[in-house]
C-alpha cells in the first residue's frame, strides 16, 4: 500500500533526509520549503517538491489537500520547518521573538490542524522536530528554546487529544546536527573553532548527529513498529541531556 506524507522544511538538512528516507520506505511525499533548492528533489510521482512559505495562511491547507488529491490519502505529517537564533535575552528584540514564533510554532499548529482530520481517516501520525533546547536550558537561545518548548507541548497536547481517533503524535529532539543550519550559526561566533569544540564536548559520543540519524528516528516514529508510542519526545542528541 502506498502511503502519503507532507514534510515541511524539506530542502536540506534533516528535512531532505526525511524525504529521502520516506521515499525508500514507500511513501509518496509533498516536500515543502521556501528555498528553491527543494526543486532538486526528484519530481517522479513519489516526491512532489513545492516551493512555499509555511507562514503563509493558505499553505497548510493547500499542502494537505494537494497530498490527498495526488496520493489519495495522508498518513504522515512531519513538521520540520524552523529557524535558529542564538542571542542573549537582553539582545533579543520583539521582532526576533515574534519572527521565531511565526516560523517555528504557528505553522506547526496550523499544519497539524489542517492534517488531523485526514490523519484520523488513515489512522496516521504527526512527527514534530523539536530540540534539546526545548527540554533543557541552553545559554543564548532564549527565544529559540521557547519555540521548541512550545513544539514539545504541542506534541503532548495533540497526542492526548487525538489518541481516541487513532492519530499518534510524537517528536524528535535533536542535539547539534551536522548541517548548514549549524554552520551558519557558528560563523557568527568570534572563534568558530572554539565554539565547535564546546559543542562537541557537550555530546558524550564526541560528535554531532547526522541529518540521516535524525531522519531515521522520525521514520521510526511513523512506522508500525512504534504503534504503541504517542506523546513521546525522542532525543537524538548523542547523550547531551543524559549528562
Amino acid at each position: 500500500m502506498e502511503l502519503g506524507a507532507v514534510v515541511t522544511g524539506a530542502a536540506r538538512g534533516i528535512g531532505r533526509s526525511v524525504v529521502e528516507r520516506l521515499r525508500s520506505a514507500g511513501y509518496r511525499v509533498v516536500a515543502l520549503d521556501v528555498a528553491p533548492e527543494v526543486k532538486e528533489l526528484a519530481e517522479d510521482g513519489w516526491i512532489l517538491p513545492v516551493v512555499a512559505d509555511v507562514t503563509a495562511d493558505e499553505t497548510p491547507g493547500a499542502a494537505v489537500e494537494r497530498a490527498v488529491a495526488k496520493f489519495g490519502r495522508l498518513d504522515l505529517l512531519v513538521n520540520n520547518a524552523a529557524r535558529f537564533l542564538r542571542r542573549p535575552a537582553l539582545e533579543t528584540s520583539d521582532d526576533d521573538f515574534d519572527g521565531l514564533f511565526a516560523t517555528n510554532v504557528r505553522p506547526a499548529f496550523r499544519f497539524a490542524r489542517a492534517a488531523l482530520p485526514r490523519l484520523a481517516d488513515s489512522r496516521g501520525c504527526i512527527v514534530n522536530t523539536a530540540s534539546i533546547s526545548g527540554l533543557i536550558g541552553v545559554p543564548n537561545q532564549v527565544a529559540y528554546a521557547m519555540t521548541k518548548g512550545a513544539i514539545v507541548q504541542l506534541t503532548r497536547q495533540l497526542a492526548v487529544e487525538w489518541a481516541p481517533r487513532g492519530v499518534r503524535v510524537n517528536a524528535v529532539a535533536p542535539g547539534a546536527v551536522d548541517t548548514g543550519f549549524m554552520d551558519e550559526a557558528r560563523a557568527a561566533d568570534p572563534d568558530p573553532a572554539a565554539s565547535l569544540a564546546v559543542t562537541l564536548s557537550n555530546h558524550p559520543i564526541g560528535r554531532m548527529s547526522t541529518p540521516d540519524e535524525v531522519a531515521r528516528a522520525i521514520v521510526f516514529l511513523a512506522a508500525p513498529e512504534s504503534a504503541g508510542i504517542t506523546g513521546t519526545i525522542l532525543s537524538v542528541d548523542g547523550g547531551y541531556v543524559a549528562r
